[in-house]
């Protein structure tokens, strides 16, 4: 379920391609051996890691099927040219239902509504020469004017115009309003750049436009994988009913679906929120103040120790004190006996051991995160210039040697997983000793499992990448090793997600049972006379 819960949507799986007699207006070029495991468990893991997939992530040339099957269904339903369809989806956001249910509703008021005339304003028909643009206002052919539905006259020179500022005004020129300002007649601004715009950097930027304006439209239904610089959308509607909301996109960022924070697979969206604002919250800062320093008896400011003497003087009003006991030095015994009732001195120690249960945690979140960032840099190394070498030193072809890689994604999946067990262990209630317990049972045993297989990962596998003298039963060796570990951690990442995704049930459940056989009332049996 880990790092290969992701899906290429590909041409040929799962789009529909529509190709009408029509032309189209969409363009089409914008360890030991005790680890060893069998083929048939490898097909098995496949096919289980496949039906967990609850996304597709789509390519641009997907996303521009979808628009091309939606406008030739509503070109086809409402006997409508697809320049009149596209208009029409713009409007209504792309839903084709919508658009067939409020045209057939009354067509009338949907063309006064979106700006479609049935019948031009101006007739050019029997004009062939001396045609006034309405722009520059100079005479031109029919050849050399384009009109709107309404007829409105304008040469394609000035078009060019109106439509590159169009363009550059943002994605409000998807469609184009006739320049004549008691028009209302409106088209698709493609059809026009297409005819009058030559530009490749304008027309590039109207069609990203027109592409992500579907993606955009779809609501909750189509994302754009928010990685800056990636130009892939995901489908989430194809994983309906799923309750796991952590996508990975084929540029190699995961996130979360639901909250948009990177995938934080098992823990909820609630335990990331607030722990990212417990890491940015400047309360966190008063505690490290209460915790570390404290204030000077005589101007109140705050004072931190840095040497190990107990004689303090502030540098602000040169005040000398015990750190101790906050009593000035002038006359000052020894502070030693216990004084009970000083409630400051209690409010710090518990401040004190807050803040280092929380570093206790966060040193361990930011320190998997760091680890992973690591791993993901060092499968880009192998991928890139390893394997090869790997290849050629051992005579095998790369195929042969992705067990290495899948290695490798393992661990930067796990990485992620048990970064945010420590979240999920920050937030377990410290009263609930039983839950605490066998979290850290199963938190260590993956994390000891997670422990070797970034070792031989890491450091036996160089062995064989740079040195050249090594027999393949060595080899061999590694190699079922690398994989028996890859598994055996896969299944302790697996048995902890669990574990967490459903609360802790089991612990709760053992425990249930223990109260009810301990509420039992004993039976005593009768003497019998």
């Amino acid at each position: 379920f880990f790092y290969t819960s992701i899906m290429d949507y590909s041409d040929d799986d799962g789009m529909v391609d529509t190709d009408s007699g029509e032309e189209s207006l969409l363009s089409d070029n914008p360890v030991d051996s005790d680890y060893e495991f069998t083929d048939q468990d490898m097909d098995n893991a496949s096919t289980s890691k496949r039906s967990q997939i609850s996304y597709l992530v789509l390519k641009e040339e997907d996303v521009r099927k979808h628009q091309r099957t939606d406008i030739e269904q509503v070109s086809t339903v409402l006997s409508i040219s697809q320049v009149e369809s596209i208009v029409l989806l713009l409007h209504y956001q792309w839903n084709v239902s919508k658009v067939e249910d409020e045209w057939f509703t009354g067509e009338e008021k949907v063309r006064e509504l979106v700006g479609m005339l049935k019948e031009p304003v101006v007739d050019l028909n029997d004009r062939e020469v001396s045609i006034e643009c309405g722009i520059c206002f100079d005479s031109y052919t029919q050849k050399e004017v384009t009109t709107l539905s309404c007829g409105h006259p304008y040469c394609n020179v000035c078009w060019t115009g109106y439509i590159t500022t169009t363009i550059n005004d943002g994605p409000g020129c998807l469609t184009v309003k006739c320049p004549e300002p008691s028009c209302s007649a409106v088209t698709a601004c493609q059809y026009m750049v297409d005819k009058v715009i030559t530009d490749k950097e304008h027309k590039e930027k109207y069609y990203r436009y027109f592409v992500r304006s579907y993606v955009e439209a779809s609501g909750n239904k189509i994302r754009w994988c928010p990685s800056p610089g990636c130009e892939y959308a995901i489908d989430f509607a194809s994983g309906s009913g799923s309750e796991h909301y952590d996508v990975s996109c084929l540029c190699s960022y995961e996130f979360c679906w639901n909250c948009g924070e990177d995938a934080h697979r098992p823990v909820d969206c609630e335990t990331v929120s607030k722990l990212i604002s417990k890491n940015t919250d400047e309360s966190e800062n008063t505690n490290w103040i209460l915790a570390n320093t404290k204030p000077c008896p005589n101007c109140k400011r705050q004072i931190e120790k840095s040497m190990g003497c107990n004689h303090m003087g502030c540098s602000i009003c040169k005040h000398r004190f015990c750190w101790n006991c906050l009593g000035p030095m002038k006359g000052h015994k020894n502070c030693h006996k216990f004084k009970g009732g000083n409630e400051t001195n209690v409010k710090r120690k518990r401040a004190k051991r807050a803040i280092d249960r929380y570093m206790h945690y966060y040193e361990r979140w930011a320190s998997n995160q760091s680890s992973r960032l690591i791993a993901m840099a060092d499968l880009k190394k192998l991928q890139s210039v390893q394997l090869k070498w790997l290849s050629i030193r051992q005579c095998t072809t790369e195929s042969q040697l992705q067990f290495t890689v899948e290695a490798w994604r393992q661990i930067i999946e796990c990485r992620r997983v048990l970064k945010w067990t420590y979240a999920y262990g920050y937030y377990l209630p410290e009263e609930e000793q039983t839950k605490k317990q066998f979290f850290e049972y199963l938190q260590g045993e993956a994390e000891a499992g997670l422990e070797r297989l970034h070792h031989c990962a890491e450091e036996e596998l160089k062995h064989f990448v740079f040195k050249t003298q090594d027999s393949s039963k060595n080899f061999g060796d590694f190699r079922r090793k690398l994989t028996g570990l890859t598994e055996a951690t896969k299944t302790y990442f697996e048995n902890l997600v669990k574990a967490l995704e459903n609360g802790l049930a089991d612990v709760a459940l053992s425990e249930s049972s223990k109260s009810k056989t301990k509420s039992k009332p004993a039976t005593k049996r009768r003497k019998l006379k």
